[in-house]
C-alpha cells in the first residue's frame, strides 16, 4: 500500500470508496495485516541486536515507535518514490527521535530502500547503518539524533509541499525531545502558517535516557499544547491500531483546512517486547535473551497470521464480502506478506523482504541561471552596505525558481527578504526570533536541491543545529563518493549562513550582539566553508560564485554598515585564494587581515608609506595556505591585524605545522598578532562602544597597527 513497485510507479492505495465509508469488514482486516506487520518489524529490529558492533539496541524508543511507524507505511496513507527518494512531488519522512532508527531501518530495509544486509553489524565504521539516521543510508534525508531538530526540517518540507508538486511532510518526535525549544520555535511558525499537509505523530511514550518510565518533569497536555498554537490534534492509544490508523486516515483523506496536524501517540517505553528488560532507553542483548524474545515474536506472529485467516475464511460469499476480500489480499501483498490472489490455501502471508529499488538517484544541477547584465554596476568612488548589494543582486538571481530565503527578525540587516520577495515572496520567509527553526528551514530547502540563504547577526546562528547540518551534509558527501551510494552529483546542500554584523560592530550594541568570537568557534565546524567580506564588489563576486552551484555549506560573514569599494568590476572570487591588494619591490613587511580590517590595513600602509615604510597589504576572505606559507618564508615581519579572536592567525599556525618539514618555525618571531584575544592570548567577549573607541581599544586603528608595523621592521 505504501511502496513502489519495481517500475517506481505512484504507490497503490486500497480502494478509497471502501475506506471512506468505514466498510467494517475491510477496516477490520487491515488492521490484522497491520498486527502481523508490527510482529515483522519487531523481529527484524531484534535482529540487528543480534550482530550491532555493541549488540546495542535503542529499544525502549525503537519499540515504542512501531505502531505509529507501521500504520503510517503499510496502512495505505503513504505516496512514496523509493526508487528515486529525492523525486519532487512525492510524500516525505523524517524521523526527528533518531534513536527509533532501529525500527525504520527495518522497514526500510523490506520496502527496498537497501538490502536486508544493511541491517547486520550496524553502528560499526564498515556500516551505512549508524545510531541515528543520516543520509548516507539511502532513503533518509537529514542527519537526526534526540535534538528535537527534525521537526523543523520536517515542517520546511512541508513549507516546499504546498507548492508544485504538492506533497505532505509525515515527522515522528519522541516526548523527550519536546524538552528542546527548537520544537517550539517550529510549532508555532506551522501553525501560523497554515501547514496542513504536515503531520507530526508523538510517540508519547512517557519516558527518557535517565529514567525509562516518566518524564523528568511533567509534561502538560500535549494536544491543548499543539492545539493551542492552531493545530488539529488527535489523542490516541498506539498500543494499538485503531485509533492511529484512524487519526492518520483523518490527516490524509479529511478535509484540509489550514491546520497541520498532531497525534499523541500514548504508549510506553519498550511496548511491544515480551520481556520488561527491552523498556530502557538502550540494552546490550544477550544472545538468550534475544533467542527467548524472538521465539515469543515468532510465536505471536503465527497467532496473529491464524486469526487474519480465520477471519477471511469467515466471509460470506455476497459480491461486497469478495470485493473485501480481494481488497484485502492485494493489501496483504501490498504489505510485503506472501499472499496469493483470494486464496488462503496458497497464502503463507511470509514477510518478504526486498527486493531492493532504490537506485543511485539523478544528479542535480544546482546552476542558477540569471542575466549578468542586470546586476548592479558599483561606483568605486562610492561606499555600499553588504545588504544594498544582496537586496539588488537578489532581485536578480531570485527570478531562477531554485534561490529561497530565510530571515529571523533582522532582514533589514541582510537585505535577503527585500531582495527575494521583490521577485516572489514565498520563497523569502521571516521566521521571527526563532534562529534554530530558520536554519531548519533553510536545511529542508536545500536537502531538496534549492539554493538557500538564511541570515541572522553572527552570534545568533545556532551552533547545535549548525552542527548536525554539518554532519549530514558530510553524509550526503559520503553518499555521493561511494561507489555504492544512493545520492549523485549535486545532492550536497547548498545552503549559505549570511552573518550581519562581523567583527567589530559599527553600531553601539553590547557583547551579545558582537561577532569577534564566531569566526573561531565556526571553524571547529567540518564541511563549513568560512568567508569574511572586505568589500561590496567582493559581495557581489562570492554570490556570483555561490550560485554556480555545489559551494555546500557557506558562512559568509559581512559588515553591517557601508563600506568602500576595494575591488573593480572584473574581480573573480574564488575560495582558498586571497589577495593582494598592496605591494612592491620594497615592501618591508606584509599586513594580513580580512572584513573590515582590510580599510583599516590599507590606511595603516598609507601611514606607513609615509614614514619611508613599504607595506604589502593582503585581503584574505577565505583561508589561502600557499599565500600565507609565500608571505612567511618571504622572511619580512607578518602583522596580523583581525577585528576578531585570530582567525586567520590561528590557521596560519595550523599551516606552519601541516608544512614543518618544510619550513623553519624559527621565523615565527617575525610574525606580531593584533586580534581581539585578551593579552594572555584567551577569547573574550566585547561591550557596548562605538567602533572608533573599539579599534582604539584593541589597538586595531591605522596608527596602531602603523606602530606594529614599525616596531616589527626595527626589530627585525
Amino acid at each position: 500500500m505504501m511502496n513502489e513497485t519495481a517500475t517506481s510507479a505512484p504507490a497503490r492505495t486500497l480502494d478509497r470508496e471502501l475506506f471512506l465509508h468505514g466498510h467494517p469488514l475491510l477496516r477490520e482486516g487491515i488492521l490484522k495485516l497491520l498486527a502481523i506487520k508490527d510482529s515483522d518489524v519487531r523481529i527484524l529490529t531484534l535482529g540487528q541486536s543480534r550482530d550491532a558492533i555493541d549488540n546495542g539496541l535503542h529499544s525502549g524508543g525503537a519499540f515504542s515507535a512501531t505502531i505509529p511507524l507501521v500504520a503510517l507505511f503499510y496502512g495505505g496513507f503513504l505516496r512514496l518514490n523509493i526508487e528515486d527518494p529525492t523525486k519532487r512531488g512525492y510524500d516525505m519522512f523524517t524521523l526527528s527521535k533518531g534513536h527509533a532508527v532501529a525500527a525504520l531501518a527495518s522497514i526500510y530495509a523490506e520496502l527496498g530502500y537497501f538490502d536486508e544486509k544493511v541491517l547486520r553489524h550496524s553502528r560499526s565504521h564498515e556500516s551505512i547503518l549508524n545510531g541515528h539516521p543520516g543520509p548516507i543510508l539511502p532513503g533518509i534525508h537529514i542527519a537526526t539524533g534526540p535534538m528535537g531538530q527534525g521537526i523543523g526540517v520536517a515542517q520546511g518540507f512541508a513549507i516546499a509541499g504546498r507548492t508544485s508538486p504538492r506533497f505532505d511532510s509525515y515527522c515522528m518526535v519522541g516526548d523527550g525531545e519536546l524538552q528542546e525549544g527548537s520544537v517550539w520555535e517550529s510549532v508555532m511558525y506551522a501553525g501560523q502558517n497554515h501547514l496542513d499537509n504536515f503531520c507530526v505523530l508523538v510517540d508519547r511514550n512517557n519516558g527518557q535516557l535517565d529514567i525509562h518510565n516518566r518524564m523528568l518533569f511533567p509534561m502538560p497536555p500535549l494536544e491543548q499544547v499543539f492545539g493551542s498554537f492552531g493545530w488539529i490534534t488527535h489523542n490516541v492509544d498506539a498500543t494499538q491500531y485503531d485509533g492511529v490508523f484512524a487519526a492518520l486516515e483523518q490527516f490524509r483523506f479529511g478535509p484540509r483546512n489550514g491546520r497541520p496536524t498532531a497525534i499523541i501517540c500514548n504508549t510506553s517505553k519498550g511496548y511491544g517486547a515480551f520481556s520488561d528488560f527491552m523498556n530502557k532507553h538502550k540494552v546490550t542483548t544477550t544472545e538468550a535473551l534475544l533467542v527467548q524474545e524472538l521465539e515469543l515474536q515468532k510465536r505471536q506472529r503465527a497467532n496473529r497470521v491464524a486469526e487474519f485467516v480465520s477471519y477471511v475464511d469467515q466471509f460470506d460469499q455476497s459480491e461486497r464480502a469478495d470485493s473485501v476480500r480481494r481488497l484485502l489480499f492485494d493489501a496483504a501483498r501490498q504489505m510485503h506478506l506472501d499472499a496469493e490472489e483470494g486464496s488462503l490455501k496458497r497464502s503463507t502471508f511470509d514477510a518478504i523482504v526486498g527486493p531492493v529499488l532504490t537506485k543511485r538517484v539523478p544528479s542535480r544541477d544546482k546552476r542558477i541561471r540569471y542575466d549578468d547584465r542586470l546586476l548592479p554596476k558599483l561606483d568605486a568612488k562610492k561606499s555600499y552596505s553588504a545588504a544594498e548589494i544582496v537586496t539588488a543582486a537578489m532581485k536578480v538571481f531570485a527570478v531562477d525558481s531554485s534561490v529561497a530565503s530565510i530571515d529571523s527578525d533582522l532582514a533589514s540587516t541582510s537585505g535577503l527578504e527585500a531582495g527575494v520577495a521583490a521577485v516572489d515572496q514565498r520563497r523569502a520567509l521571516n521566521v521571527g526570533v526563532a534562529e534554530a527553526n530558520m536554519m531548519l528551514i533553510g536545511e529542508a530547502f536545500a536537502a531538496l536541491g534549492m539554493n538557500t540563504w538564511v541570515s541572522t547577526f553572527c552570534p545568533f546562528f545556532n551552533w547545535q543545529v549548525l552542527r548536525r547540518i554539518a554532519v549530514g551534509q558530510q553524509e550526503r558527501l559520503e553518499a555521493m563518493q561511494s561507489r555504492d551510494g544512493w545520492l549523485s552529483e549535486g545532492h550536497g546542500l547548498d545552503l549559505t549562513f549570511l552573518a550581519t554584523a562581523a567583527n567589530l560592530e559599527t553600531r553601539t550594541n553590547g557583547a551579545t550582539h558582537m561577532g569577534n568570537d564566531d569566526i573561531t568557534t565556526f571553524d571547529a565546524v567540518g564541511s563549513l566553508n568560512i568567508i569574511d567580506v572586505s568589500c561590496p564588489q567582493q559581495m557581489l563576486s562570492i554570490m556570483r560564485w555561490i550560485m554556480e552551484g555545489n559551494r555546500g555549506l557557506v558562512y559568509v560573514r559581512v559588515m553591517r554598515t557601508g563600506s568602500a569599494v576595494l575591488y573593480s568590476q572584473d574581480y573573480t572570487f574564488r575560495f582558498g585564494e586571497g589577495k593582494i591588494l598592496r605591494e612592491s619591490d620594497a615592501d618591508a613587511a606584509i599586513i594580513i587581515s580580512s572584513g573590515r580590517g582590510v580599510h583599516e590595513a590599507l590606511a595603516a600602509a598609507d601611514l606607513c608609506a609615509k614614514q619611508g615604510i613599504a607595506v604589502q597589504v593582503i585581503d584574505m576572505p577565505s583561508v589561502d595556505e600557499e599565500l600565507l606559507l609565500r608571505a612567511y618564508v618571504s622572511s619580512k615581519p607578518l602583522i596580523f591585524a583581525e577585528q576578531n579572536n585570530g582567525y586567520l592567525w590561528q590557521n596560519f599556525l595550523k599551516v606552519l605545522y601541516r608544512n614543518r618539514t618544510k619550513t623553519d618555525i624559527a621565523g615565527l618571531n617575525r610574525v606580531v598578532t593584533i586580534n581581539t584575544l585578551t593579552a594572555e592570548g584567551k577569547p573574550q567577549f566585547i561591550h557596548s562602544a562605538t567602533y572608533e573607541e573599539l579599534i582604539a581599544a584593541f589597538n586595531l586603528t591605522p596608527a596602531a597597527i602603523m606602530e606594529a608595523v614599525q616596531s616589527a621592521v626595527a626589530s627585525k
